[in-house]
């Protein structure tokens, strides 16, 4: 099966959301028309005269010129970096954009910003991102209700087609599954041209098994005209592909099509009718303390791992974060809280609108005892506000052990009896303070400092309870 998608990237954002900014007041000196459609992945600062070994490709670039001496050389190497703009600052060093840099950036096509005087770089690449942070924002919130929207579908009567409709719904596209040999089973959405069929069942048999030795990709992507056109194969469906062609690629697309993939995996295996209602209810059983040879058999050696989430209470929440995982073994509790029992290769991710723990992983005969751990990394995860928490299991330290743990903190004896005294009252700030006679902020300073130092999160009472230990005995 096809691992589930993560969180969609960062959007980029339009150069014509900088240009319209007033606080800003850049202005277009060059380039063309079209430029203001291109998108900004991020910002650079250079003063560089040759700014090309620095640059990825997609930035707006921000210099003062002060080394600028060939505008036609240094806008083409800028271009052949695969900058998206040059935004060129007025002062201190210019009163004005150089005449010889508007040509040369005409000449390239290379879109050239005025930054006035009163505005810093600084100014220009907060707005950057903080316009990437709106726009991250609103993508998850569509992300998030696409894969409710596809949980909801996948629990109706005729599931497979409900589920296609809303992902082509939700992509503005066409959605169809195909057989092992090409054969139509399910579409939906307006059928696009004759040549986006054929060029997504192409795809289809790119991914689908062939007689190659080699093993086909799980995805793959074409473009033909204006339509994006993608392929995935289902996993423990016997060779079934979906196939997309959808008008645009959106950053979260990617994550909704994933969600899709998972869901009519779980959907099409052979097994689903009545093993994966056997081993949901197994789940259950186990999770309210049954003996774990009645469920052996049905769940498989594992390892498995127990998650614990709370967040969305909505109907089919539960199902849609079970589908992002990429597990059909979920279970909804009363208060709000959802087990989901991930199997082996299956690893928990960050979800949009959930706080997860998460249990160490674990054979049938052990998942009472990882259900445990999981509600106290979700617990734990709640009071410190993290997305998501491990379990972590704490191994009793040899003397050799203990000194090695405390290795980063031998050259400060003052951070190593600040952490001392804050272990012993209990991570009291103010008592620690007044037990050395210091003020509380410097104890917080100091405890962030062995926090960096040790790499160790001070939140959790394991990690405390094991440099307790390494204190004491070290």
């Amino acid at each position: 099966m096809p691992e589930p998608a993560a969180a969609p990237p960062t959007p980029p954002i339009p150069l014509a959301a900088l240009l319209a900014d007033r606080e800003l007041g850049l202005r277009r000196l060059a380039g063309p028309p079209a430029a203001d459609g291109a998108v900004v992945h991020m910002v650079h600062t250079s003063e560089m005269a040759d700014p090309y070994p620095y640059l990825l490709g997609g930035e707006l670039l921000l210099s003062a010129g002060v080394l600028l001496t060939d505008a036609d050389r240094y806008v083409s190497r800028v271009v052949e970096a695969g900058a998206v703009a040059l935004g060129f600052g007025v002062a201190p060093v210019h009163d004005t954009v150089p005449a010889d840099l508007v040509d040369a950036c005409e000449r390239h096509g290379l879109a050239l910003l005025e930054v006035p005087p009163e505005t810093p770089f600084t100014a220009v690449a907060r707005t950057v991102w903080r316009l990437m942070a709106e726009a991250r924002h609103l993508e998850l919130r569509r992300v998030t209700r696409a894969q409710q929207g596809l949980a909801a579908a996948a629990a109706r009567p005729d599931p497979v087609p409900a589920v296609l409709h809303q992902l082509a719904v939700r992509l503005e596209g066409w959605a169809v599954l195909l057989g092992p040999d090409g054969t139509r089973l399910y579409a939906a959405g307006r059928e696009p041209a004759a040549d986006v069929v054929t060029g997504v069942a192409r795809l289809a048999r790119v991914v689908g098994p062939g007689t190659s030795p080699r093993p086909a990709p799980a995805s793959a992507t074409d473009r033909v005209a204006d339509r994006h056109l993608a392929a995935y194969v289902l996993g423990g469906s016997q060779g079934l592909v979906l196939g997309l062609a959808t008008p645009a690629r959106e950053p979260g697309d990617h994550t909704v099509a994933g969600v899709a993939v998972v869901l009519l995996s779980l959907l099409t295996a052979p097994h689903q009718d009545t093993d994966a209602a056997g081993r949901s209810a197994a789940l259950v059983r186990l999770l309210l303390g049954a003996a774990p040879g009645e469920t052996a058999p049905l769940l498989g050696p594992g390892p498995w791992t127990v998650v614990h989430a709370r967040g969305d209470r909505s109907p089919f929440a539960a199902a849609a974060l079970g589908a992002a995982l990429g597990s059909a073994l979920v279970d909804a509790d009363a208060d709000g809280t959802v087990r989901i029992l991930l199997p082996a290769g299956r690893e928990a991710t960050t979800q949009p609108g959930w706080t997860l723990g998460v249990s160490a992983p674990a054979g049938p005969d052990e998942l009472p005892a990882a259900d445990a751990q999981a509600a106290r990394a979700v617990r734990h995860a709640v009071a410190t506000r993290k997305d998501l928490v491990h379990h972590r299991t704490a191994d009793p330290l040899s003397l050799d052990a203990a000194r090695l743990r405390l290795a980063p903190l031998a050259d400060s004896p003052a951070l190593v009896e600040t952490l001392r005294t804050w272990l012993s009252l209990h991570g009291s700030w103010d008592r620690t303070a007044a037990a050395m006679a210091v003020h509380r902020n410097t104890v917080r300073q100091r405890i962030g400092r062995c926090a960096a130092l040790l790499d160790a999160d001070l939140d959790d009472v394991d990690v405390r309870m094991e440099l307790w230990f390494a204190l004491r005995h070290g």
